[in-house]
């Protein structure tokens, strides 16, 4: 199995769209749409973030402060493959549904025995083969891959319903992000934005691809905010990818989207003024794609500090009135608590270490903190109601950065404008919040990275993993270590609870990362329970 490619060593046949040898209606059910509104009060694991709201927050309680300390293996499953594994499982009616790069697999909650598995022949190159997990509705398990194809399989048996090629590695694009299904729309967007895409993010009919609505984080000349990139015309410019979850408040039917940085990287000076959309909170209408309002957080960047997370969504009491609230976060190292009426920023907490971030990078180099792998990754913010806290995995890592002459555009090759060093050393946190005001209530230190998610249940508890390979259950009020399991490989993935008969599980996905944090261990998924005396 070829773990990496380019666009040049796409397959001679390619088929832009493929239609299942049984047709494209599946025979498997459920959750239907309503179950998915609904999710937040569901006690399987029906998004990447739990629910639409991205809460990250269960109703289970069976695992608590008290007994979460007895918690025991229930199952293993190795996939049999030597891919990243960063997934984000879902679960759905006693099922749970896994990916990596090519694979995608339905595994027995409860007992980890395998129900099926498909394996994607790709079309097209692969690019950055990472993939965190699928969507589902209807009998339908959605999701993206490298080689820009999204894909639906049959929930019952794992056949190929449908692919559709919607992202063109040839231009840089590739899809590693978890789509979003909302009624009869799959939502999703290319990662790809250190390849100078020309980021976007697009809806299209779950019954079979064809697409239905693209907004342009990268406006094109005509459009909103072409004005905001005062570069010189020669110079190619671009970004605005889209690769980590995103966010809806159906009331309002407004989609919230995270967009990630401009491209060149570094050279901010050769692309002056705000260069939207890029590392920007974007509220789209959900059904047609327009743009009701942004909030761009980190303007004409030149450290690569996207924004990466739009959620959770929620309401609550700050500045002594009740609000509607949506939380950013980002590679910044910044979380922040903005008003979804006013779309203003009402506070903000730094986790970490801040250093020289209004300092230009230079060709001598700039050494600055959050460095290019810093900050807020791939999992974001968990909430705790009970405490109207929010827990933050994040990775406290600095570099030296510096300008390249003249930035080069060379396809195939990323198009950062410079270079970057990391510093030897880094650092995790997962740190607690008061949401209400921003400030921090406690800090878990981890040596490394902290890259893993975070869950927190009714029960008072917070799941998460650490790079090195323990799954962690912390007391959610105090920061107390209450469990701690070597599951052998290293944590950078999802970590999910939920119920299977009334008896509730916490599943951990454990293996090989991401390319940039490294790490050991090949993909697996680890079920936890507590003993049945």
């Amino acid at each position: 199995m070829t773990a990496t490619a380019g666009p040049n060593d796409a397959p001679a046949a390619k088929r832009l769209y493929i239609v299942g040898e049984k047709g494209i209606r599946p025979t498997g059910k459920g959750p239907s749409a309503a179950q998915l509104r609904e999710a937040a009060s569901s006690t399987d694991w029906l998004y990447h973030t739990h629910d639409f709201r991205g809460t990250r927050y269960s109703p289970l309680d069976q695992i608590n402060s008290s007994n979460a300390g007895r918690m025991q293996v229930a199952c293993i499953y190795q996939l049999g493959s030597t891919e990243t594994f960063v997934t984000g499982p879902i679960v759905y009616d006693g099922v749970m549904y896994v990916t990596t790069a090519r694979l995608t697999i339905a595994l027995d909650a409860a007992t980890c025995d395998e129900k099926w598995r498909y394996s994607w022949e790709p079309q097209d190159g692969e690019l950055w083969p990472n993939n965190r997990g699928v969507a589902i509705q209807d009998g339908y398990v959605v999701r993206g891959t490298a080689d820009g194809y999204l894909l639906a399989l049959d929930a019952a048996d794992g056949r190929l319903l449908w692919a559709r090629q919607v992202a063109k590695p040839v231009a840089g694009e590739t899809i590693t992000m978890p789509p979003m299904i909302y009624e009869d729309l799959v939502i999703v967007g290319p990662a790809g934005s250190e390849n100078n895409i020309q980021g976007w993010v697009g809806a299209f009919r779950l019954s079979d691809g064809s697409p239905v609505w693209r907004f342009n984080t990268i406006p094109k000349a005509g459009e909103p905010g072409f004005e905001t990139w005062q570069n010189d015309p020669g110079l190619p410019v671009g970004g605005g990818a889209v690769w980590s979850p995103l966010s809806l408040d159906t009331e309002r039917r407004e989609l919230y989207v995270p967009v990630t940085n401009p491209a060149p990287d570094f050279p901010a000076h050769l692309r002056p003024g705000k260069n939207l959309y890029s590392n920007s909170l974007l509220a789209l209408d959900v059904r047609s794609g327009r743009l009701n309002w942004y909030a761009q957080l980190v303007p004409n960047d030149d450290k690569d500090w996207d924004l990466t997370q739009v959620s959770p969504i929620i309401d609550g009491m700050v500045q002594g009135k009740q609000r509607k609230l949506i939380v950013a976060a980002g590679k910044d190292g910044i979380v922040r608590v903005l008003d979804r009426d006013s779309h203003q920023v009402l506070h903000q907490t730094v986790i970490g270490t801040r250093l020289n971030e209004d300092t230009p990078i230079t060709p001598e180099g700039t050494r600055y903190c959050p460095g290019i792998l810093g900050g807020i990754q791939w999992n974001g913010p968990a909430w705790y109601p009970t405490g109207n806290s929010l827990y933050v995995p994040s990775v406290d890592w600095c570099a030296t950065g510096k300008l390249e002459q003249e930035p080069r555009m060379i396809p195939g090759e990323m198009y950062l404008g410079g270079s970057v060093e990391l510093d030897e050393n880094s650092q995790g946190f997962v740190t607690a919040i008061d949401a209400a005001t921003g400030e921090i209530r406690w800090q878990y230190r981890s040596g490394q990275p902290m890259v893993a998610a975070v869950t927190t249940t009714a029960g008072g508890v917070l799941f998460t993993g650490e790079n090195p390979g323990s799954l962690l259950v912390l007391d959610a009020n105090s920061g107390k270590l209450l469990y701690r399991f070597n599951v052998g490989g290293s944590m950078s993935g999802g970590v999910v609870t939920y119920a299977v008969k009334g008896w509730q599980y916490v599943g951990a996905a454990t293996g090989k990362g991401s390319f940039f944090f490294g790490g050991k261990g090949a993909p697996t998924i680890v079920v936890f329970t507590l003993p049945a005396d």
